[in-house]
């Protein structure tokens, strides 16, 4: 009985995996041509890696795809290794702009309209790829959250991600399990919307996050692994660009939602304002000081600036 009752199961089990996976062979054959966009700067021990499993993968799973490398103004054989594929295209910009730069090239230059990516310096597990692509037909953006951060000044890096990220999700109304991440999908016609808004560096990635989910548009998270970069170093900026994301996290809530941020700041200045107001009343006799009024009619008058950004924004079209 234990026997057949195991048996069955794992019948069953098997059953269910053959129909997700031909579930999800059918989204991808439905995407239409995926772009892959990889920027690169000063990777040639990391990117003919990358660049092979992207190809296997794809290639395994039968999608119609190409693969761009936006070599970033690389000093070293980066692109060589690129043409040494030539199912690769290779674009170059003549001096670096920054990763985010590169992305954006990457968007103008892909000829489909689902875009996928990722970096060329070995960090993500590019063989992930068809299980975020098949999520796509479900969500707008897909990413690929990872599960643990492999990267250079993790000890500063790790802190300073998780105060932003926290952030981000109490000013964007949702849990963001990983901001920055590289490694994601989405369709082109919808993030070209918001392409004056990206950045040239780092916070690429935070800025798009941002301006999906603070537009109506639903962001799926799919968790990852993600290593040690292999050679090379990273571009990353301990001070400039942790504090360049905190100031996007600002601005693109800003921009679509002004409430989100000026709201929680008038309400504690008229709950401190209020408080104030109490304790002059108990103290001075119910002598009202002008610090007090000060502050409670400045709360008031950040949340009228707050209802009149909104519905300015609402009445753009912005939303």
């Amino acid at each position: 009985m234990g026997g057949k009752m195991g048996y069955s199961m794992t019948l069953r089990d098997a059953r269910r995996a053959t129909f997700l996976e031909a579930r999800a062979d059918d989204r991808l054959r439905q995407l239409g041509l995926v772009s892959v966009v990889v920027p690169a700067f000063n990777e040639e021990t990391a990117i003919g890696h990358d660049l092979d499993t992207i190809l296997a993968t794809l290639d395994a799973v039968g999608v119609e795809y190409e693969v761009i490398v936006v070599d970033d103004g690389s000093t070293d054989r980066t692109a060589e290794e690129v043409r040494c594929r030539p199912r690769v295209r290779l674009v170059r910009h003549p001096v670096n702009l920054g990763v985010g730069a590169a992305r954006k090239t990457g968007m103008r230059m892909a000829r489909g309209n689902i875009i996928i990516t990722t970096d060329g310096d070995g960090t993500y597990p590019n063989h992930e790829m068809p299980r975020l692509l098949a999520e796509l037909a479900d969500y707008d953006m897909v990413v690929g959250a990872r599960r643990q951060e492999a990267g250079t000044l993790r000890w500063l890096r790790a802190p300073a991600k998780t105060a932003i990220r926290w952030l981000a999700s109490s000013l964007a109304g949702t849990r963001i399990p990983d901001l920055n991440s590289g490694l994601r999908c989405f369709r082109k016609d919808t993030a070209e919307r918001f392409l004056p808004l990206l950045p040239q560096g780092h916070s690429w990635e935070s800025t798009i996050t941002l301006a999906f989910l603070t537009n109506g548009y639903t962001v799926k998270y799919v968790p990852v692994d993600y290593y040690p970069r292999r050679g090379g170093s990273s571009s990353f900026h301990p001070l400039r660009d942790t504090f360049n994301t905190l100031r996007l996290v600002f601005r693109i809530v800003f921009y679509f939602y002004p409430l989100r941020v000026l709201g929680p700041v008038a309400f504690l200045l008229v709950l401190l304002g209020g408080m104030k107001l109490v304790r002059d009343g108990i103290s001075d006799h119910f002598h009202v000081s002008g610090s007090t009024v000060m502050i409670i009619l400045t709360g008031i008058h950040l949340a009228v600036l707050g209802v009149i950004a909104d519905l300015i924004i609402k009445r753009s079209g912005r939303l």
